[in-house]
């Protein structure tokens, strides 16, 4: 492969050069650098391009991995590939005579050739495992929850080219088939089938009760020589995206990966947030000020309604909100949701609440940072209470500021719809945050999320 990435990128430089001086061109102009002085940059740039694709893991084992993720790499790597090669040649060497066209194709051409021949030789290498060959042949340690995970994905995935040969398992009599794979026998026989198979991979996949005989099994495992890949049986008590940290040579799983713990992450989500609002405020000002008037006229009492609503790390905040309801005594207020052709509404209320007008006020709670632009929806704290009995994690969405629009939302599940359905996708977007995550929120919120069906 290394060998194929440097012949396309000397082929993607001369290409670059070729197109630029003689299909846009009718060939070198005076005070052009003669081309033997562009392929000498070859001898530089080859052996720069390997190290740095080397150093982005573009040489990693990548049997389940997308393709989207690979060409994600080579873009990474080229990009900085082409900064490097720009401050070299026109800071330090100031070599400024070299033409910034060839290095704008050289990048685009580089990116195109290189994906598109890791694209079809992906294809290759799966359609060949697809028919049986090219597999990695893999024995299955313990019988667990995992295990039937593992080999459902392997089922699904034959292009990965992993083959299930059989499981060892204390518990499970031999004999015993799942999807194709056969229980072989006790994790006694391990030490006898290592020596006598020509395994591949060896996936351990104990059930937690068994863990007492993981360092045995990892050690034999090791002598044996054969790579050795664990698979943990924590999904019902890890149940969302687990990462590791290093400290000092001591590896520590978080339960719960949240980027928004990152400081970079969170002052970069704060200060969009920021702009966000403010931008939000003035371009809504015009129709807020029509809302304000509205509701004053139909009927008596305040223009904003405040209500109490729990926020990051559990905190109480007040979330505004345009009146839609006619005023109500505390007590009768904290009785539950508004229902359908609910009595409190007033005609002009069903109008705000029906275009989430009436949401428009918390564009202030999002610049003073009691929520964000996007994020899982605030609840009040007497449901708080309740949901975190019934719903498993619900509390995981305290983690992160509350939105004012956010992926549950823009999904349909506004109003009166599933809680537990809600906290699912909230769990997936704080797992998964990006900045792109919330752009892409926030350009659906405007194309599918103003008109709320479920608003009563």
């Amino acid at each position: 492969m290394v060998i194929i990435d440097a012949a396309i990128t000397t082929a993607s430089f001369m290409l670059a050069y070729f197109f630029k001086f003689y299909v846009l061109n009718d060939g070198p102009g005076p005070g052009v650098l003669p081309a033997e002085v562009y392929f000498r940059l070859c001898f530089y740039i080859i052996p720069g391009y390997m190290l740095i694709y080397a150093i982005c893991n573009i040489y990693a084992p990548k049997r389940t991995v997308r393709n989207r993720y690979e060409v994600f790499g080579i873009v990474k790597a080229n990009t900085i590939g082409i900064f490097a090669l720009i401050i070299l040649l026109y800071m330090i060497i100031r070599e400024i005579n070299i033409s910034r066209s060839v290095m704008a194709f050289f990048y685009a051409f580089n990116i195109v050739l290189t994906s598109g021949f890791r694209i079809a030789l992906r294809k290759g290498l799966r359609t060949i495992r697809k028919k049986g060959y090219n597999l990695r042949h893999i024995l299955i340690v313990g019988y667990s929850r995992a295990t039937e995970e593992y080999i459902d994905r392997l089922a699904d995935n034959p292009q990965w080219g992993y083959a299930a040969v059989g499981i060892l398992d204390n518990h499970v009599p031999a004999g015993t088939v799942y999807k194709g794979v056969k229980v072989l026998g006790s994790l006694g026989n391990l030490e006898i089938i290592l020596p006598e198979n020509k395994l591949d991979e060896i996936a351990i996949t104990l059930p937690l009760k068994d863990y007492e005989y993981l360092e045995d099994i990892v050690g034999i495992c090791e002598k044996s020589g054969v790579h050795t890949k664990f698979i943990p049986d924590y999904n019902s008590l890890i149940p969302g995206k687990p990462y590791t940290e290093d400290l000092m040579g001591l590896p520590v799983i978080n339960i719960r990966h949240v980027p928004l713990t990152n400081t970079g992450n969170m002052l970069i989500k704060r200060l969009v947030d920021i702009v966000g609002s403010l931008v939000g405020i003035i371009l809504t000002s015009p129709i807020m000020l029509l809302a304000a008037v509205l509701v004053k006229c139909s009927s008596p009492g305040p223009v904003i309604f405040k209500q109490e609503r729990v926020g990051l790390h559990n905190r109480p905040f007040y979330m505004y909100k345009f009146r839609s309801m006619r005023p109500q005594a505390p007590g009768e207020e904290k009785k539950g949701w508004t229902v359908k052709n609910d009595p409190r509404v007033t005609g002009i209320g069903k109008v705000l609440r029906r275009t989430s007008i009436d949401e428009l006020p918390q564009l202030f709670n999002i610049l003073i940072g009691d929520m964000s632009l996007v994020g899982p929806r605030p609840e009040r704290p007497q449901f708080v209470e309740k949901f975190k009995e019934e719903i498993p994690r619900y509390m995981v969405k305290h983690q992160v500021r509350p939105g004012l629009t956010g992926w549950a939302q823009v999904n349909g599940l506004r109003g009166d719809t599933s809680i537990r359905k809600r906290v699912e996708y909230d769990i997936y977007y704080i797992e998964n945050w990006t900045l792109w995550f919330d752009i892409k929120i926030i350009f659906m919120t405007f194309f599918t999320g103003f008109i709320n069906k479920n608003a009563y």
